[in-house]
């Protein structure tokens, strides 16, 4: 007979069933011989070191009710179990397999009887005088009828619960595809949605940089043409260097860091300028213009 059960499948089949409800271990000795239609049953001596031993890995725990130790599935058995859902799915159909294999066995071994049975009756009709009795040759291919029937239908039945466990398995693995692609797509959504941010938050700073660096036109009254002419040349100066400011700012995989490195970058590049020109009150009157206009574009563009 094939082995019911390779190496290690056995363990992960308990976990199924007692992930399905806690059982005690008489309980999953009768399922396994139902889910076999009664052509193989585990003794006690296979299933019960074998809940001890997943007791001791902590994957299931155990109650005393009426005497009897009732068997649950923990936590960690059920992370084990969701890994491992696939190969429970293969597992499913392996048994099925081996049910239709069992029934072959079966088919082939009554097959042989019968014939034996045959032959027999044919060797004591000849051996005697006496002739076989009516009555008994119809009870023999009576009892021969009824075997016959028994594993047809048994064949029967595991050729269905084959089919059935490769669609299960077959829709298994289609729904862990399509999860994984769902997973790819959010993931390249959200990191486009980061880089659109970047982007958006990096650009604004950058004119509101320019702006400032460029700013007193509005002065330029009181510094007479020179200082128009310097704000000219300062605004011309802004209008470039608005497209690659900070641009030496490499991003990182966080938007609210990369916006606080900009924002740093911006105070540093308005103190310079403070530092290295100096800060009339009608230039100071003007930045604080700017300011309050680049806080209230900014903060927008953040509440948006």
């Amino acid at each position: 007979m094939p082995p019911v059960f390779a190496h290690g499948r056995l363990r992960l089949y308990l976990l199924g069933l007692l992930d399905e409800a806690p059982r005690h271990g008489y309980e999953v000795i009768r399922l396994l011989e139902e889910r076999f239609q009664g052509l193989y049953a585990p003794s006690a001596g296979t299933v019960y070191p074998r809940l001890a031993k997943l007791e001791a890995e902590g994957l299931v725990t155990h109650a005393t009710e009426g005497g009897r130790k009732v068997y649950s599935i923990t936590e960690a058995g059920r992370a084990e179990l969701a890994d491992r859902r696939g190969e429970l799915a293969d597992l499913e159909l392996e048994i099925r397999e081996s049910v239709s294999e069992l029934a072959a066995e079966i088919r082939a071994d009554v097959k042989g009887a019968a014939g034996d049975l045959r032959r027999e009756m044919r060797a004591a009709a000849s051996a005697t005088a006496t002739p076989v009795e009516d009555a008994s040759w119809a009870a023999a291919k009576e009892e021969l009828r009824k075997a016959k029937h028994e594993w047809k239908e048994q064949a029967r039945r595991a050729k269905d619960e084959s089919r059935r466990a490769r669609e299960e398995a077959q829709q298994a693995r289609r729904q862990a595809k399509e999860a994984q692609e769902r997973a790819r797509e959010e993931v390249q959504r959200i990191a486009a949605q980061f880089q659109e941010q970047f982007a958006k938050s990096g650009g604004m700073l950058g004119s509101l940089a320019g702006a400032w660096l460029g700013g007193g036109s509005a002065g330029a009254g009181s510094g007479g043409s020179a200082g128009g002419a310097a704000n000219a040349t300062s605004a011309a100066a802004s209008a470039a260097a608005g497209s690659d400011w900070a641009e030496d700012l490499a991003p990182t995989a966080d938007p609210a860091r990369d916006l606080d490195r900009l924002l740093d970058r911006f105070r540093d590049d308005v103190r310079d300028a403070a530092r290295d020109h100096g800060v009339s009150p009608a230039q100071l009157a003007e930045a604080r213009a700017h300011l309050a206009a680049a806080a209230a574009r900014v903060t927008g563009t953040l509440k948006d």
